[in-house]
């Protein structure tokens, strides 16, 4: 198995999703002989709370990870949550977690205490770092660990996607030689800004750095592609690529593309949760699935659980099997009564149930009308945005731009009492939605 999670990757970013500006033949590839869901989402929309979904199968307000940690940051990971390293070496298979962990970085937490028996790469985000070019800030030196140990300071970042991509071929080479499953988990720090591309890719793809960034990124899933096929084993392996959430738009050119999807990274609208998702397995998937059901991140971990025939974790996690979307069964439908999505510390801000996306009111970021970022160099958002309760029909209005929620006030009612359930079971913050009911009569169009 090799999960492959690129940072800040936007759902319009691939060219199997409509990206004509690069090229992503590998990656296009992938989706043409496996599985491309149009309606995936992330838990959350920032990088550790939607690793931990990931990973766990779980919201992250169940495990207790909001947001970004920091270098600061004195928490991750609890112990007692069950990974999907631990799952698959329940099975005998070696494990091994390469690029950015970024689900806390003191020894208690890091990925060899998690399942993995394997661990390069670095213990957060890239741009939390002295270097920064574009935002610098206070940032400590940015580690690079080899197993629990620190083997270098980094100070040049161009090399990472080829040196992460070399020791994930690496691992397999001996797992293979050691006649070993093998569970690699392949999480890129790019395009998370700053970019960086290699010298090899630098200026390829005509389209700015970011183009280069996303053309390297296709290029390491076609070198572990032939790895696997030189080894034997691609007929045998499970492989499946996502993103963590959607691009930082605050960036600018430095950032990716929603592909029409509305905001980006850090909120819970459509641009922010809505990312790629491939996978291709075969004999298990048919060749050219493409999937509009809504899935999440935390389906995985069940998921494979059943494909291993592996038992569930002992504590309750929130995935769901989703074996009969991947392998295109006729009539097969989300198993989800509603997706969840919390932001700003735990708030549970929308859900998502069939073809419906209702967002309870919240404030969220946005850019200035007319503002852009130039060179990389990030602008500030406006933070004093505001979203009252709305509803939309995503089959109709995949941008979230027209609020239908006074034509269907039953609808309305059965969605905030599923999200009432939720705050019960997962909690809200400092903000309940109990005592706040909410009658037709009060939406806001």
């Amino acid at each position: 198995m090799v999960l492959i999670v690129a940072d800040d990757l936007g759902w319009g970013d691939l060219g199997c999703y409509g990206q004509r500006k690069w090229r992503t033949p590998h990656l296009d590839a992938l989706a043409e002989r496996g599985a491309r869901f149009t309606d995936f989402y992330v838990a959350q929309p920032v990088c550790s709370a939607s690793r931990a979904a990931i990973l766990t199968g779980c919201y992250p307000n169940r495990v207790g990870i909001q947001g970004a940690l920091v270098p600061s940051s004195l928490h991750g990971l609890a112990a007692s949550e069950t990974t999907l390293a631990e799952v698959a070496r329940s099975r005998g298979y070696a494990t091994a977690c390469i690029g950015k962990w970024h689900l806390g970085w003191q020894p208690q937490f890091l990925p060899t205490r998690q399942g993995f028996d394997e661990f390069f790469g670095i213990p957060y985000s890239n741009d939390m770092w002295p270097g920064h070019p574009e935002n610098p800030k206070d940032w400590p030196a940015l580690p690079l660990f080899e197993g629990e140990r620190v083997i270098e300071f980094v100070e040049d970042q161009s090399e990472f996607t080829a040196r992460y991509t070399a020791r994930a071929v690496d691992f397999i080479e001996r797992s293979v030689a050691q006649r070993r499953n093998f569970f690699v988990y392949l999480a890129h720090p790019m395009p998370h800004a700053p970019l960086f591309a290699s010298s090899s890719f630098r200026g390829r793809s005509g389209a700015g750095l970011y183009g280069d960034v996303i053309e390297e990124l296709d290029a390491s899933l076609g070198a572990i592609d032939a790895a696997l096929e030189r080894l034997g084993v691609a007929d045998d392996t499970l492989i499946v690529f996502t993103s963590d959430n959607g691009p930082w738009l605050s960036y600018g050119e430095h950032a990716g593309d929603t592909g029409g999807l509305r905001e980006g990274k850090g909120t819970t609208f459509e641009g922010g949760v809505r990312v790629p998702f491939i996978a291709r397995w075969p004999g298990r998937i048919r060749a050219g699935t493409v999937v509009s059901e809504p899935a999440m991140t935390i389906d995985l971990l069940p998921t494979i659980a059943r494909a291993l025939d592996a038992p569930l974790p002992p504590l309750p996690i929130d995935g769901c099997d989703i074996t009969a979307l991947l392998t295109g069964e006729p009539g097969a439908r989300s198993p989800h009564d509603a997706l969840l999505f919390h932001y700003h510390a735990g708030h549970l801000e929308a859900l998502r149930a069939g073809r419906w996306k209702l967002h309870l009111p919240h404030s969220y970021r946005t850019l200035r009308e007319g503002e852009r970022a130039r060179d990389g160099v990030p602008v500030e958002y406006d933070y004093g945005a505001r979203i009252e309760l709305s509803l939309f029909d995503l089959e109709d209005d995949p941008g979230e731009t027209r609020n239908v929620a006074a034509e269907h006030p039953a609808l309305v009612e059965r969605l905030c009492a599923l999200a009432e359930r939720a705050v019960q079971e997962l909690g809200d913050g400092s903000r309940g939605l109990r005592g706040s009911a909410v009658r037709a009569a009060d939406v806001a169009d």
